[in-house]
């Protein structure tokens, strides 16, 4: 089983971006499956255009990317990716499209294919705080989570991807008071907990949880 992990290069003024801290982290292999770490840039297609040569020479089994949400409190599998880039602003090239499908020939949304609701349980059961999102954004992390899973879906539908959003670490808050961190190592912990979990449930369904959120 090989896997394609991706982390973002910082972004938004940001010095260190704590997806790609954590991906470094990671080990090679785990529980019999290959790891691939990659890291890409926050940029709008171009991000995609990394993914999709790597998917082509890698042939991963599964595709799973790792972004920044500052303001966060948890590790955060995504439940769904849509088809808008709508940026509040712009990306590492300077560009900000604003209500742009992403895809025209895609579909409104895909949900991710990883078992996210066993990867949160599981995560919790280790100490990392956790929860399911039902909104990635619209910016450059929901782009690459729908352009990867739109092109397993065309290209490659026997495997599976997926976003995790994770949060700050703490010496990014340190001149944002009011802001919520987690220490680099419990991000480290709950991405393998992740990989795990996504290694044990391959080819199986993911386990009937609650995940859902009133607001």
């Amino acid at each position: 089983m090989k896997i394609l992990v991706t982390g973002f290069d910082p972004f938004g003024g940001e010095t260190i971006n704590p997806a790609w801290e954590a991906v470094k982290q990671l080990p090679e292999t785990l529980n019999g499956a290959t790891i691939k770490k990659i890291q890409i840039p926050t940029v709008f297609h171009d991000s995609a255009d990394v993914v999709f040569k790597e998917i082509d020479t890698f042939s991963p089994d599964v595709v799973l990317c790792i972004g920044q949400a500052g303001g966060r409190v948890g590790v955060t599998p995504e439940r769904v990716a849509i088809n808008v880039d709508d940026a509040r602003i712009p990306d590492n090239n300077g560009k900000q499209p604003i209500d742009v499908c992403i895809q025209p020939d895609g579909e409104p949304a895909y949900f991710s294919t990883l078992p996210i609701k066993a990867m949160v349980n599981n995560m919790k059961k280790e100490g990392v705080p956790s929860s399911v999102s039902n909104s990635a954004g619209t910016f450059v992390c929901n782009h690459i989570m729908y352009q990867v899973l739109y092109y397993l879906s065309k290209h490659y539908p026997e495997s599976q991807g997926g976003f995790i959003h994770v949060p700050f670490i703490p010496t990014q808050v340190v001149d944002k008071p009011t802001e919520p961190s987690m220490s680099l190592d419990d991000i480290v912990k709950g991405l393998t907990s992740s990989l795990k979990t996504i290694v044990d449930y391959h080819g199986k369904n993911d386990d009937k949880l609650v995940g859902g959120q009133t607001h």
